[in-house]
């Protein structure tokens, strides 16, 4: 239900309604012109529609019939010939605003944009027609798909984890979306290279996992997330790495490691967010924030992995009496003019209140903490605590001092459009995808019995399985025949029963990564400083994701996924941290750009004066093998046989887990045949929702005094008129398990068939033809009377 108040709540339980409407297309009020309006929303999936309210997405559509205006028609003002300043008003991809209610109070009804206008020429009437904010993914789906999962074992993502990042490509965030996703043709603007949000898995938008932890070592949770969903380890010292899209180079310009993180919910006091950097000869440089909150200390580390390192700390003593969401990170400048650099440092905290905290500016000094020339190799987080929304970003800022708090906090750059439900199926593998955004939540949305829809105020809700498993208690609204129901039909059908429902699923056990054929490149390429190469690979179909490729050097060779640089075009000297390596796909383009950092031109070039870029694609070493799991219902096959639901197979459905929880679902939703109360007429309530609870008590009819879920609904209202509501109800249970008192049922069989009489058993009645000819009896009668004579 939408919330009301006592004004709205007054008007509805008034005898004589007074309708109200508000309506906006392009922030312009049309309202006066509006001579009728439409609302429709409605579940749409495969299932029978009396189980549809379990599975489906739902768009909402507008339709208005608008009229002219000042004397003049409405085709002449807004049809699609009609000039510019009053026609754009609604143009296809207008935005439009709908609020209906009662008296002086109104409630949000729509939210979307104008798909089509029409002009009815000769008449003061133009049709336009609208699409809630599915409108808004119609851009092409498109998944990372790391190999990492299978690479693993471990489940590298669930489905929740894809509809969330379906959602924000489409510009619809859950939580702050990546600094900098767009790479500049120069490669000189900001650049987010890792952005991991873990709503539901490791797998990221920009970057690739790099190590999963085992999945007993942590949950998704909701309760708690600083945004929507947190990953919530189960023992301190949870720790996964990351590589990232781009192997920025050191000495450069500046980086910036964040995330956010509950405080409140910890299994001991500290998160670690660490970069660390491939150096020549195999060594690994490291640069390592810490925030602990039982000290509320701060402490950044510059050195060597495993080795020596220097510390310096700042004490924030809000970090240590304030529990809560905080958002945390650091800040790293790195300019040097030579082959070493002693990093500037600053750490950066907003806390649960809403205050800024920014630590001191630091340069190392010590030379346990110089960092030489080195690619960015990976990100590691080690956390105690739930955490969410981890993204490093490269040329952030000029300065410590021009970058501001509104940019750390990214104020006004994004707003929370998405509301998601605990994730459900872990993926070993990320299916593929295909048609629009919106195309891919609904096929999701279909294989995970779960709903996908914009509500009224433009807020996508992703509910999974579990939405409608348990009958609810109160409802939200009580509808009546003796005052809001004109109408409604109840129907109860055999194809709303499923007694025995089946889920095939993948079985991914031992099914691991494997290398692919080698791709060599043909030619040596010369890089000149600062000056962006890409070049591109074709990949196959059946391979999956890759990050960039490994800087390798003369003391450190290597024949995986590599490029080594040399000073000539004939081999030269090997070098290191002076070129930058980003990679992303494109379709089915691997596509890599090399950007020469240094003074001088660098080349793709091997020792002895080849190409030096080999590209090493990774597929899985086998197909999943298609198992199936099913519950059935023996007491409800007694009453109404065996009626079978068996869903489709689906690339979603990765574990026997998942497939039993599906088919048991199924299985509760359709063990009985449910009524659908279908066309209830009501009068309107602005404040209905898809999925809300209605008791309908109908006393003039039936005698019905049920619960029943709201799953689909229809709104229109002609001016001088009442609003006319029109929904579609399920029941929330069954009317109990049939009794059949008193009744016999006949079997499905004539149980006189194969008891007719034989030759011998006629002859012995009726002993000659006269015999039988007097008697006169019908020839069924004699075949069918197994006893004497009739």
């Amino acid at each position: 239900m939408q919330p009301s108040d006592d004004a709205l709540d007054e008007a509805l339980a008034s005898p004589e309604r007074v309708p109200a409407h508000s309506t906006r297309l392009g922030g312009k009020e049309l309202g006066p012109q509006v001579q009728s309006w439409k609302v429709e929303r409605a579940y749409a999936t495969d299932l029978p529609e009396a189980m549809r309210a379990f599975s489906g997405s739902a768009s909402a559509q507008l339709e208005l019939q608008l009229g002219g205006a000042a004397g003049v028609n409405a085709p002449r003002l807004y049809s699609a010939w009609a000039d510019r300043t009053t026609g754009d008003v609604v143009r296809p991809g207008q935005s439009v605003v709908h609020t209906a209610g009662a008296g002086s109070r109104t409630l949000p009804a729509f939210r979307g944009t104008v798909r089509s206008r029409s002009a009815a020429s000769g008449s003061d009437t133009v049709t336009v027609q609208a699409l809630d904010g599915a409108e808004r993914l119609r851009g092409p789906a498109s998944l990372p798909r790391p190999y990492h999962g299978y690479y693993w074992g471990y489940p590298v993502a669930t489905a929740t984890w894809c509809v969330d990042e379906l959602l924000r490509q489409g510009g619809i965030h859950t939580c702050p979306p990546p600094r900098a996703p767009e790479a500049d043709k120069l490669d000189e603007a900001p650049f987010t290279v890792l952005y991991a949000s873990l709503h539901g898995g490791f797998n990221s938008t920009y970057g690739q996992p790099e190590v999963l932890p085992h999945p007993a070592t942590y949950d998704w949770i909701r309760d708690g997330a600083p945004f929507e969903i947190a990953l919530m380890p189960k023992a301190a010292g949870l720790t996964a790495s990351w590589m990232p899209r781009s192997r920025f180079v050191l000495p450069g310009k500046t980086f910036q490691v964040e995330c956010w993180a509950n405080t409140a919910l910890a299994r001991g006091n500290t998160v670690e967010l660490t970069a660390l950097f491939d150096r020549s000869g195999g060594a690994y440089g490291s640069i390592k924030a810490s925030f602990d909150t039982s000290t509320g200390v701060v402490a950044i580390s510059s050195g060597t992995k495993d080795g020596t390192s220097t510390t310096v700390t700042w004490g924030f003593p809000k970090l240590q009496s304030l529990k809560g969401n905080w958002h945390l990170g650091m800040t790293v400048q790195t300019a040097s003019s030579g082959g070493t650099v002693y990093p500037t440092v600053q750490p950066r905290l907003t806390s649960p209140d809403g205050s800024y905290h920014r630590g001191g500016v630091y340069t190392f000094s010590a030379p346990a903490s110089a960092q030489p020339r080195a690619e960015l190799f990976r990100i590691d987080l080690t956390t105690d605590m739930a955490v969410e929304c981890l993204q490093v970003t490269d040329r952030v800022w000029a300065d410590s001092e021009s970058y501001t708090r509104e940019a750390w906090e990214q104020q006004g750059e994004w707003a929370k459009g998405a509301v998601l439900d605990t994730p459900e199926l872990p993926l070993y593998d990320i299916p593929k995808v295909s048609g629009s955004q919106w195309d891919a939540i609904t096929e999701i949305a279909r294989a995970s019995m779960s709903t996908a829809e914009f509500d009224e105020q433009g807020i996508f809700r992703w509910r999974g399985p579990g939405r409608f498993a348990k009958v609810p208690a109160d409802p939200d609204l009580t509808v009546t025949t003796s005052r809001d129901i004109a109408s409604l039909t109840v129907t109860e059908e055999i194809d709303a029963c499923r007694n025995y429902c089946e889920q095939p699923y993948q079985d991914w056990t031992g099914i691991r990564s494997a290398t692919g054929d080698p791709v060599d490149d043909t030619a040596v390429r010369e890089l000149k400083p600062n000056v962006p190469v890409d070049v591109k690979y074709a990949l196959a179909e059946e391979e999956n994701d890759i990050g960039p490729l490994l800087v390798v050097d003369d003391s450190a060779p290597s024949e995986g996924h590599r490029v080594r640089f040399g000073t000539a075009a004939t081999g030269g000297s090997s070098v290191k941290g002076t070129v930058t390596v980003s990679c992303w796909r494109e379709g089915p383009l691997y596509v890599v750009r090399f950007t020469n950092r240094g003074t001088s031109s660098v080349w793709t070039v091997t020792k002895d004066g080849k190409p030096s870029v080999r590209i090493v694609p990774q597929k899985r070493t086998a197909d999943p093998k298609q198992r199936r799991w099913a519950w059935l219902s023996p007491s409800s096959q007694q009453f109404y046989g065996k009626q079978q639901y068996v869903a489709p197979a689906s690339d979603w459905v990765q574990t026997q887990a998942a497939s039993s929880t599906l088919s048991q679902a199924m299985l509760n939703a359709g063990r009985y045949p449910v009524p659908v109360l279908g066309e209830v007429d009501v009068l309107h309530d602005p404040r209905i929702q898809l999925g809300d609870v209605v008791r309908v008590v109908d006393s003039a009819g039936a005698e019905l005094d049920t619960l029943a879920w709201v799953v689909g609904l229809r709104i229109t209202h002609t001016a001088g008129a009442a609003p006319q509501q029109v929904l579609t109800l399920r029941g929330t249970a069954y009317n109990g398990a049939p009794a059949d008192a008193g009744l016999t049922p006949d079997g499905p069989v004539d149980p006189l068939y194969g008891k007719q009489r034989t030759y011998l058993s006629v002859t012995a009645g009726y002993a000659t033809l006269e015999a039988l000819t007097t008697s006169a009896v019908s020839y069924r009668t004699l075949l069918e009377t197994t006893g004497a004579a009739a």
